[in-house]
């Protein structure tokens, strides 16, 4: 793969990878759309871009936002959430629990299958829910 920007994985590819290795780029993925979403909406200063997305990007706020999302998930889609949701980490931040960290785990897993199987379009649908309450 020499386009790491629209990669199109396929299922095999995908099935090879870890549930935590999906998460890691799920994570990037999920909060590079948060940050594109607050700058295009005109957050302008650098404090309140950060202390927005953070909000966003905890793992309390996605475990939020995975209740928007899970009731219009594929079956395929809710397979790759609980794979992530029950991967083993080995510790939970402060300030979010167990359950918590779990959720948001699963969410990222998710962002990062979609992401890099390439079904961008997707991704966009699940985010506008995610953010819906927030327009």
């Amino acid at each position: 793969m020499n386009d790491y920007l629209h990669p199109n994985l396929n299922n095999g590819e995908l099935a090879a990878m870890s549930a935590l290795g999906l998460a890691h780029i799920g994570d990037a993925v999920f909060e590079l759309m948060v940050r594109t979403w607050l700058t295009t909406r005109g957050t302008v200063t650098a404090k309140r871009l950060h202390s927005r997305t953070v909000a966003f990007v905890s793992a309390k706020a996605q475990a939020q936002a995975a209740g928007r999302i899970l009731p219009n998930l594929s079956e395929e889609e809710l397979g790759v959430f609980k794979r992530g949701r029950n991967s083993h980490v080995n510790s939970v931040p402060r300030g979010s629990t167990y359950e918590e960290y779990h959720t948001a785990t699963g969410i990222e897993t998710l962002f990062g299958y979609l992401y890099l199987s390439g079904r961008i379009d997707r991704l966009h649908e699940l985010f506008e829910m995610v953010t819906e309450e927030e327009e």
